[in-house]
């Protein structure tokens, strides 16, 4: 598997990031949706990252810079072929070296507390996330479950 920068251009990317939305519309409040679309992952803030196996996508992560020592995961998603196959792990372990490397001491993240973001909690508490209060822009009303590293 080959995790890279991406510039988010190829239709694959664009396909499971839509994926991505309309499952986080199908599953949560609107108001919980803090998934963001193709056009606010291009922000300069944010570093996106495919994973690949030869010419087909895995997955997905990105990383948004909210200080010099905070960073936030986004839009961390697999394929449906890549369920259940480490992906997702491989993706974290990789964030989080990001993360490390910029020298964050914190790495946050918002998910859902629905039955459908089990496995994404299970997968963030394995790796020593704490639940947290809300951050950056998040609040109590409108985030549901907020996962945080140090």
């Amino acid at each position: 598997m080959n995790i890279i920068i991406d510039d988010l251009s190829t239709n694959a990317v664009a396909k499971l990031l839509q994926e991505h939305l309309d499952d986080m519309y199908a599953t949560s409040p609107a108001e919980s949706v803090h998934a963001l679309d193709i056009n606010k992952l291009k922000a300069p803030e944010i570093t996106f990252f495919s994973a690949w196996q030869e010419q087909c996508l895995l997955g997905c992560v990105a990383i948004k810079q909210l200080s010099d020592h905070h960073g936030e995961i986004k839009s961390m998603r697999t394929t449906s072929k890549a369920r259940n196959k480490a992906v997702a792990t491989k993706l974290l372990e990789h964030v989080i070296a990001i993360a490390k490397q910029r020298n964050y001491r914190r790495l946050s993240l918002e998910t859902g507390v629905q039955d459908f973001f089990l496995p994404a909690r299970k997968l963030y508490e394995k790796f020593n996330f704490e639940y947290c209060e809300p951050f950056s822009d998040y609040t109590q009303a409108t985030s549901r479950c907020l996962f945080s590293w140090n």
